[in-house]
């Protein structure tokens, strides 16, 4: 089991193979969640208002693969999960393709062939999408654990995309937390802020 880039949701037809860039790999999100879960996994402390600096290094698969292994318990069954959501995938889009009789048994046939072909590439699609939603459910934790208020990070690299991701997670926890991103200008450039309303 790896992690890796392989690019945007695809979106698969009798004619070819497409991608719908509206669902991005989140691959591309992994390396600004594993440098913010690094930056706030210290349990609770005197501070609730933490400002993240960037590195300037990118981790390697392997790199953001032991991070998240260090930090979600769970990562092999996780994994192991992938396979069902991959197979069920293929499998209704499998069976979409064979009740569609608005096409011909060519068509059908060629269909059915490009989706044999992306088989790998939809498993790690949800691979990515599955160790990004680990290491958010883990920074979820750490914000209620740290007793949290505010986190900023700068706007390149992902982080903004994350913190906004991060609202939807802590919305569905079961003690949820109401939380929003502001956009501000500083001197040093653009910087998202996840404010959290907890107690």
């Amino acid at each position: 089991m790896q992690l890796k880039y392989v690019g945007d949701m695809p979106l698969i037809s009798k004619n070819g193979v497409g991608f719908d860039h509206t669902q991005p790999d989140k691959y591309k999100l992994l390396h600004a969640a594993v440098e913010l879960l690094e930056a706030l996994s210290y349990g609770a402390g005197e501070t609730t208002q933490h400002l993240y600096r960037a590195q300037d290094k990118e981790l390697s698969s392997q790199e953001l693969m032991d991070t998240i292994k260090k930090y979600v318990s769970n990562l092999e069954a996780i994994f192991k999960s992938c396979d069902y959501k991959a197979h069920e995938l293929i499998h209704e889009l499998v069976d979409r393709v064979k009740a569609n009789d608005d096409i011909s048994e060519d068509e059908k046939v060629a269909w059915l062939e490009n989706i044999k072909i992306m088989r790998a590439y939809y498993y790690q699609y949800i691979i990515n999408k599955s160790a990004y939603e680990a290491a958010l459910e883990i920074l979820g934790n750490e914000i209620y654990i740290g007793g949290i208020k505010e986190v900023s990070a700068p706007m390149f690299k992902n982080y903004g995309s994350v913190l906004n991701d991060l609202v939807g997670v802590l919305e569905r926890r079961k003690v949820p937390i109401d939380s929003e991103v502001k956009i501000e200008q500083k001197s040093e450039g653009l910087v998202a802020k996840l404010i959290m309303k907890q107690s």
